[in-house]
């Protein structure tokens, strides 16, 4: 598939889906919420399997993403999700170093690759780096028949590693799980994790909209 993580051709641009500058779905505290764009592991009922192809979407510098998610004060953490993130380690490592510089925050980050097999890969990456810099990770392919509506993870054979020191004092595999939506421009975006039975309850709530 083509390479669209610009970051490896020298260009310091991250590659974004979309953004939420504030949501308390997506980890303790009111965090921001960045997902990044492009996917090759296409786990089946994937919510946004728009955001799968290796294609631009928004292209944003890291520092400048930075400096607008930390525009709001009560900001005390960023979660990235995507998409896969660790497809554009280098740049998000910059994103969060940016924003360490300019605010102590704590970084929880979803992968569909295992914590394994992240640490197999080789350091020109970025990967390496960007797993010294979280304090959570995600990790695993979303496997919709063991979604069981708990935690900060989709289905149950995803695992939640504390790789830092930061969020240690909080559970985030057996919380009740919420939803924020966001209007964003003539979209409507959803922070949180959706419960097995999503994709029913949208359609439903489609199918009935005109009664409301």
């Amino acid at each position: 598939m083509p390479d669209s993580n610009l970051w490896k051709w020298g260009l310091p641009f991250l590659n974004i889906a979309s953004v939420v500058p504030s949501t308390h779905a997506l980890g303790p505290g009111q965090r921001a919420a960045v997902w990044v764009h492009g996917c090759p592991i296409h786990c089946p009922h994937c919510i946004v399997p728009e955001w799968w192809p290796d294609s631009f979407s928004h292209l944003v510098k890291p520092e400048i993403l930075a400096e607008e998610i930390l525009a709001l004060p009560e900001i005390s953490g960023i979660t990235i999700s995507g998409g896969e993130p660790t497809l554009q380690a280098a740049g998000l490592v910059h994103l969060i170093r940016t924003a360490r510089s300019l605010r102590d925050i704590s970084i929880i980050c979803f992968s569909g690759f295992t914590l394994e097999e992240l640490r197999t890969r080789p350091a020109e990456t970025g990967v390496p780096e960007l797993l010294s810099e979280l304090d959570v990770l995600v990790d695993g392919p979303y496997i919709h028949a063991q979604n069981d509506n708990l935690g900060l993870r989709g289905s149950t054979n995803q695992r939640i590693h504390h790789l830092g020191n930061r969020l240690k004092e909080f559970d985030l595999s057996s919380q009740p799980r919420q939803i924020e939506f966001f209007v964003e421009g003539e979209s409507l975006v959803m922070a949180g994790i959706p419960p097995r039975q999503f994709r029913s309850m949208v359609n439903w709530a489609l199918r009935n909209l005109g009664q409301f």
